[in-house]
């Protein structure tokens, strides 16, 4: 055989074997066409979290509620009056006592200023008269007479001038309606000085704000019921409590200065509300919020105002619907399930 021919034998045997290897690679590399398939039985989980017009919204199927223990429900309305509850110290009526000494001293020395000012006015216009009439007195007399009228007219203005600031005073310290009652000595004054009767100063909650002040209020004494009539709105707050705070007077019943009470104050509502009880609420970056059912599968959450308690417990939130239904059970699920929904999956 020539070198030719041994030549190209020799490249044929070669491109046989290149060839073989190539199909035989292909045939025994398995192929995951099944395990593609079966990637069918085990779909992505389902998308839970939305947002909807800037809103979170879940989406969870009756089974899946019914696992978790959701419940949601109409919230019962509001009460039409509601009792706020405040604590009430017995003020005592020392400071009061003494401003009402300074004022009656006050008030005794304007009354002695008028009567000499009447008295010098009368003979400073004889002297003018006398004076004018041929100069039956000299013009020292006149000057004299003058001089004096001027000394009490000055002295009379300092009077009222100390009596209108022991009132500014009182004013100040225990407000406008027992300025004007102790101005006009009103025989209310005199029983608080005496302790036949005696102001509260009842302080709500701190963040409770009432527009209308109930004008009776009640307290316990141990067994006896304490009946609190409106006064006016107190002029400074406890600073333990931190609270708006209201002027009360009530009988004396055997309190004594110091004494605090547990008062509650009925209040009127100024906007209806629904009760959202405690177990509705759960709270996020220190803000209350609720869950509404909006759809039997889709749940949104809600920011609520907690400044309005219920009377037992709970908070009264105006703005829902009156159908709405609320999550009253599971709400802290449903808020772990929106966080968890939020959180990507890695492949």
């Amino acid at each position: 055989m020539s070198a030719a021919k041994r030549f190209r034998f020799l490249a044929i045997v070669l491109l046989a074997f290149a060839v073989g290897g190539i199909l035989g690679a292909f045939y025994l590399v398995p192929t995951h066409a099944d395990d593609d398939s079966g990637n069918d039985d085990n779909p992505n989980p389902p998308v839970r979290l939305t947002i909807r017009n800037g809103v979170p919204t879940l989406t969870l199927t009756s089974e899946e509620q019914e696992n978790a223990g959701i419940i949601a429900a109409r919230l019962e309305p509001a009460p039409p009056q509601i009792d706020i509850h405040g604590f009430a110290t017995v003020l005592d009526p020392a400071g009061l006592a003494d401003l009402n000494n300074q004022y009656r001293d006050a008030e005794a020395q304007v009354d002695v200023a008028k009567a000499r000012l009447a008295a010098s006015e009368g003979a400073y216009q004889r002297a003018q008269i006398l004076h004018k009439d041929q100069q039956n007195i000299s013009t020292a007399q006149l000057q004299s007479a003058k001089s004096t009228y001027d000394v009490d007219t000055n002295t009379l203005t300092a009077a009222q001038t100390h009596a209108a600031a022991v009132v500014i005073n009182v004013r100040q310290t225990w407000g406008g309606a027992i300025a004007t009652a102790l101005a006009r000595g009103d025989s209310a004054i005199a029983d608080l000085i005496e302790r036949h009767a005696f102001l509260v100063r009842v302080t709500l909650p701190p963040g409770t704000i009432i527009t209308t002040p109930p004008a009776i209020a009640s307290a316990l004494y141990g067994p006896a019921d304490v009946r609190l009539t409106y006064v006016s709105l107190a002029t400074a707050v406890d600073p333990k409590l931190q609270g708006m705070s209201y002027l009360y007077r009530t009988p004396a019943q055997n309190l004594l200065p110091g004494l605090t009470l547990d008062v509650a104050l009925a209040v009127k509502p100024e906007q209806a509300g629904s009760i959202v009880p405690d177990s509705a609420v759960v709270w996020l970056e220190g803000k209350p919020w609720i869950y509404i059912r909006t759809q039997p599968t889709i749940f949104i959450r809600k920011q609520i105002d907690p400044t309005r308690a219920a009377p037992r417990n709970g908070y009264v939130v105006s703005g829902l619907a009156p159908d709405a239904r609320v999550v009253i059970r599971g709400t802290q699920m449903l808020l772990s399930e929106e966080f968890r929904a939020s959180v990507p999956v890695e492949d």
